[in-house]
Parts: structure tokens; sequence; C-alpha cells
């Protein structure tokens, strides 16, 4: 991305030379000048240790990929970014025929960066999202209760006699939007995501339209090539995609990250950045400045956009996150000697195979927010027993280590 700089202009002679081929004379000389150097935002004890902590945690889940990014709310910065497998790149530098022909056939595909092109369901991660646009679009207010009683039964509007049944993973009772983002209620988020009973829902296009407001189904612009897109999926895409209609049990798994939605780690990152600094989007980053070879300094700018949602529903959503670590999904955080708020998630592979992958994306202090951890572990299972013990300790280390 940046070789432009980098690289800086080669020098050339002139010269005059005999038969032989011998230099007799220089006609003209034009002095090389060398290339600048990159300042990065990455934190190396950080990034370290974020990659210490996650593969002691794929060693004992037995699991073999996954990823951790971490960011500054307050400007886009990334402070750490880990993708596992990985690779020393040092054998390009000194080419090993063998040693790279296994790199290249090896079936984890560790030169396959996850953190940037890696994208899978968001499973409830995506949850303070869609809160977010409910408490916009006025489909619930922060006093709003529903009664959660496991599932959500649905009747076929064309025959009676055949019930739908969309299943919460417990009984949560009556649960307003804080509550429900804290123990993670499906029940509440089927209902703001497609309705129930006469509840009007957001539906399909609103939800994706939110969706895209948050940085979801395109690319961060961050400065590394090959970045992925993700998916967005509606109604127009699966007509044209699979030759079939939309169905309400579509949108109610839009809703809670499920069916055909695909996120970078990343983009969740990234919407968890804009939850946690009031509701602006930072271009995600790794290079803060560019030094001349002079020393000369120069800034480099990224762009930035506010989502469409107001500041006191972004705060209502930020309590819930609050909530999750004092009292629902995220209580492995409680105990740190800093505030924090997160979100746990579990997403169903698509292809069926294995154990769910594992999500947790928080931010810390909770109260001015630093910092955005956000981890996915493939085939990692419940949030809570995989990705967010990992965010924990490498909260507790940044925390620690603060400058």
């Amino acid at each position: 991305v940046y070789q432009d700089y980098l690289r800086g202009t080669p020098g050339a002679k002139e010269v005059e030379v005999d038969a032989y081929g011998k230099v007799k004379k220089v006609l003209a000389r034009k002095d090389p000048i060398p290339g600048a150097n990159l300042k990065l935002a990455l934190d190396s004890e950080l990034q370290q240790k974020a990659k210490e902590v996650l593969a002691r945690k794929l060693l004992e889940l037995k699991a073999k990929k996954g990823v951790v990014v971490a960011l500054d709310p307050r400007n886009g910065e990334i402070l750490a970014l880990v993708s596992l497998p990985d690779y020393d790149n040092n054998l390009f530098l000194t080419p090993q025929k063998e040693a790279l022909q296994q790199l290249l056939q090896d079936p984890d595909h560790p030169l396959f960066n996850r953190a940037i092109s890696g994208t899978y369901p968001s499973g409830s991660t995506i949850k303070p999202v869609v809160a977010s646009a409910a408490l916009q679009e006025g489909i619930v207010d922060s006093q709003r209760t529903f009664l959660c009683k496991g599932e959500l039964i649905v009747p076929n509007r064309y025959d009676p006699s055949v019930v739908y049944h969309y299943r919460d993973w417990k009984v949560h009772g009556i649960v307003d939007v804080r509550k429900a983002i804290a123990v993670s209620c499906n029940v509440f988020f089927y209902i703001v995501g497609g309705g129930y009973e006469g509840i009007r829902g957001l539906g399909a296009e609103r939800l994706a339209s939110y969706y895209r407001a948050f940085g979801l189904g395109q690319k961060t612009g961050i400065d590394l090539p090959k970045e992925a897109t993700g998916l967005i999926p509606t109604p127009s895409w699966k007509q044209k995609a699979k030759g079939e209609p939309w169905y309400l049990g579509d949108t109610y798994h839009l809703a809670i990250g499920q069916g055909d939605l695909l996120v970078t780690p990343l983009q969740v990152a990234q919407f968890t950045m804009a939850i946690a600094n009031g509701g602006t989007i930072y271009q995600p980053h790794l290079v803060r400045s560019i030094v001349q070879p002079n020393g000369k300094e120069k800034k480099l700018t990224f762009s930035h956009k506010k989502v469409p949602v107001k500041s006191e529903y972004l705060q209502i959503v930020r309590e819930g996150m609050r909530q999750a670590v004092l009292s629902g999904t995220a209580r492995q955080l409680k105990d740190l000697a800093i505030t924090s708020a997160g979100k746990t998630g579990t997403a169903e592979d698509p292809t069926g195979s294995g154990k769910p992958h594992s999500w947790f994306t928080c931010f810390a202090p909770y109260e001015n927010p630093q910092i955005v951890i956000t981890v996915m572990i493939e085939h990692g299972g419940e949030g809570y027993e995989g990705a967010e013990p990992v965010a924990k300790e490498i909260l507790a280390f940044w925390q620690k280590n603060l400058k």
C-alpha cells in the first residue's frame, strides 16, 4: 500500500565505455533518493501478548484458527491485528523450497489474513447495532419490555396448523432493550427485527440499511490489501442468488446475526468503535505517519463518518453492554481493574461442520473508551468459553501496561 513512499527514487549513471565495456568516463549522474519510513500505530507489546493469549486458547480448545483485533475508538488506529495460524515471512527472504512448499500446501491456509479477509456470521455481536436501529426508528424505547418464554411461536399465515418455532438459548422473562443486550435475548431481537403479533419490526430492508450505515457489506478501507466486503443478505439478493423468496424467518435470523449474513472481524471491531465513541466510524489504519529521510514527519489523514443514530440511543446501547459485564453474558470481565462493556456472540457455521464460531467484542474504559478488542475463534464454541477469556486477558495486560 505504501510502496511509493518506501522505495524512494533509484539513482542512475550515464557512462562512456570502450569496446571492451570498460567505463572510461561518467557523463552524468543522478543520485538515488532514499525511501521514507512508516510510523505504525501498532503496539508491539500488545500485538505479542494478543498472539500469545490467542495461541494458548486455540491449543486449549483444540481449535486452529482465530483472530484478535484491537483498535483505538478515538481515531481508528490499529493497536494489534492477529490472525492465526500465521507464518514467518523471512521464508520469502531466503526461500527454502521444502518449507515454502509446506506453507503453500498447509490446509489451514496460514497466508490467509482472517482478520480482514475471513467472513463469518456475526452471531449476537450484531445485537447492539439492531438495538441502535430499533431505538432510532421508534420500534422500542428504553422502557418497552417483551416477555421471553424461550422461543417465538409463529403460525404459518396461509396454514395456521403449521407452526414455526424460533428458539432462544434460555427463558429470560421480562426484558427491556438493556437487558436484552446484556443477556443476549434472541426473542427480543426477533421481535424488533421482524415484528410479532401486531408489533412492527424493522424488516429486512431497514436492517440492511443500518448494517450498511455501521460499515457492514463494504470494505473498511484499512491500509492492507485483500480486504473482504462480507455480505448483507436482502430479499432481492436472495431471489437473485438462490432463486427463492424471502421469508419472515430470514428476517429473524438476520436480526440475530445468523443466516446468510457475513462479516469480517475488523468490521465487528469497527461497529463496536462507533457504539463506544458515540457514533463515529473512523477508517481503521495501521500507519500513523510517514517520516522522510530528512526526519520531517507527515501525519496521515483518514476518513470518518457518523452513524445515523442519536447519541442518547447509543448511550442506552452502551448501558446494555455494560450490564452484560455486570450481570449478563460478559461477567468474566467484571473483576478486572478497568471498567468495560462487551457483547458475546455464538455463530453457527453455515456449512454445519463442527462447533459454532466464538465471538466477543468489548471496549474500555467504559466511561472514556480508549480501546476496542474483538476476538473470533473458528469453531471455538460459545462466545463466553472461547473468545471472551482471550479478550479479558488482553484487556488486563493493556490496562496494566497503559502508557
